[in-house]
């Protein structure tokens, strides 16, 4: 138990204080997915900015993504140890820390290293969904957890007008000192309104097993993420994706012999657990996949005859409400999940997101009808990001939640960067020649919606198979307990 922080606990019948606590986990949530994509206005200009390669100027984006993979699973058993809150506040640290790194940054070096720093604090947005099963009473719980997952989708959407514009219209590091005083704000609000959360599990911290899925993520992502950069046949990416085949089962044989597993994968396998976080891979790749294609369809010159010439402000000002319809499905899949069970909720979404890729079929052409694409395809990722948690607590017991919920979240990572890679593959061999410039094609863009669509109905397949209605999260073994006093 942990020894210090507010000095009440969370009543059933205190809403306000409830509120406060979700509006805080939402707004942690919302800030961690903000700092991921600060530096997407920037893309085109970093190797400028840095004075280094375009190729270089890419690990800015890729260290971010294995720094989150990489510590999301060890998080989240450190929250099941020590609890979730204290563990909150620590992702805070690197993430504030980050934000200064890249503000101060003139050269390629720092910057990656900040970057990194801030992939580490995105092990803060599974650890506030499983720290809601502590510190909740039952009737909230629902709800709670479908806002908290709808946030990592909310910050994505909204901070890519806001990080647009001030790139435009500021200095390029306001957007990281904006960033590091949002995350400080952060940490201060869970410190003073996050009540303290128990240490559910018992044992110490596998150091090899964190060591050993860290060193397979790595070849696993890296290989995936740079393959189109390095080219697939190449001796680094084949050999990243070698290792990662010997060295991931080669930690799975550890952590079913171990005493203390970083991911007990006995309870990962149960049917209920194993189908949620194969269906997460895949609605992971569904959903990145119309990121990648309409921003680019949005900026691509209006002379090819599909793009349509917007600027990086005006693209992001499009796509911006596709976070706020998240924000939306969120709470009516919460009510869907109440009446029928997540499991029917995450059916719906797959299909809703499969019905927004379908329109791309007739609406493809057009600033408006790109609006209508992404706010479908949001509504259904709402529906379905949110009931991903509860399928994944109504499974597991109280000590392992930080830990399952942090693996499916990874599950969720791997699947957008297999998208990331799938789609730059399609998009690159489907091209016209514009200017003596290669651009993807029509047909490129419409292949990758189709693939999306794809993806979204494997979802609502595979979701299919999952067990009858469970219990929910708040039953899984008891009653959620009330939060813990000092």
């Amino acid at each position: 138990m942990e020894d210090s922080g507010p000095d009440s606990a969370v009543d059933g019948e205190s809403g306000t204080r409830s509120h406060g606590i979700v509006t805080v986990m939402a707004v942690a949530g919302i800030v961690a997915s903000l700092s991921q994509t600060v530096v997407v206005p920037l893309i085109g200009v970093l190797p400028t900015l840095l004075g280094t390669t375009a190729s270089n100027a890419s690990w800015v984006i890729t260290v971010t993504l294995l720094a989150g993979a990489v510590t999301t699973p060890v998080m989240g058993r450190l929250g099941d140890l020590y609890g979730k809150r204290r563990m909150m506040l620590l992702c805070s640290v690197p993430l504030v820390v980050g934000c200064v790194i890249c503000a101060f940054a003139g050269s390629l070096a720092p910057m990656v290293i900040g970057r990194g720093l801030q992939g580490m604090g995105m092990g803060m947005i599974p650890l506030g969904i499983s720290a809601l099963r502590d510190v909740l009473p039952p009737h909230r719980l629902g709800p709670s957890i479908a806002l908290m997952s709808s946030s990592m989708g909310i910050g994505g959407a909204l901070g890519l007008p806001l990080a647009a514009a001030v790139a435009e219209y500021a200095s390029w590091r306001a957007l990281f000192w904006g960033s590091a005083a949002l995350s400080l704000v952060v940490a201060v609000l869970i410190w003073l309104l996050v009540p303290v959360t128990p240490a559910r599990a018992k044992g110490r911290v596998d150091l090899v097993g964190a060591l050993g899925l860290g060193a397979g993520l790595v070849c696993l992502l890296l290989g995936v993420s740079k393959g189109a950069d390095w080219g697939w046949s190449s001796g680094t990416t084949l050999g990243l994706l070698a290792a990662a085949v010997v060295l991931l089962p080669l930690w799975g044989w550890w952590e079913l012999r171990v005493r203390d597993p970083l991911v007990d994968l006995r309870v990962t396998a149960r049917p209920q657990v194993l189908l949620t976080n194969v269906a997460s891979i895949v609605v992971g790749f569904s959903m990145y996949a119309q990121a990648l294609i309409v921003i680019q369809i949005l900026q691509l010159p209006a002379a090819t005859g599909y793009g349509l010439g917007q600027s990086m402000l005006a693209a992001g000002l499009w796509m911006a409400p596709s976070g706020l319809m998240m924000m939306v499905g969120s709470p009516l899949g919460a009510r869907l999940s109440a009446a029928r069970g997540p499991k029917v909720t995450l059916i719906v979404g797959s299909l809703v997101m499969a019905l927004g890729y379908g329109l791309s079929l007739v609406l493809l052409g057009s600033p408006w009808g790109l609006l209508v694409i992404t706010c479908v395809i949001s509504v259904g990722v709402g529906f379905a990001y949110g009931s991903m948690p509860a399928l994944i607590m109504g499974a597991v017991p109280l000590s392992e939640t930080g830990a399952a919920n942090s693996f499916n979240t990874l599950m969720r990572s791997i699947g957008t960067t297999a998208s990331a890679a799938v789609i730059g593959v399609v998009l690159s061999q489907l091209t016209i020649d514009f200017g003596g410039h290669p651009l993807p094609s029509e047909t490129g863009f419409h292949t990758g919606m189709l693939i999306g669509c794809g993806a979204a109905l494997v979802a609502a397949a595979v979701t299919m198979a999952l067990p009858g209605r469970r219990r929910g999260p708040e039953h899984a073994d008891s009653p959620a307990p009330h939060a813990v006093t000092s």
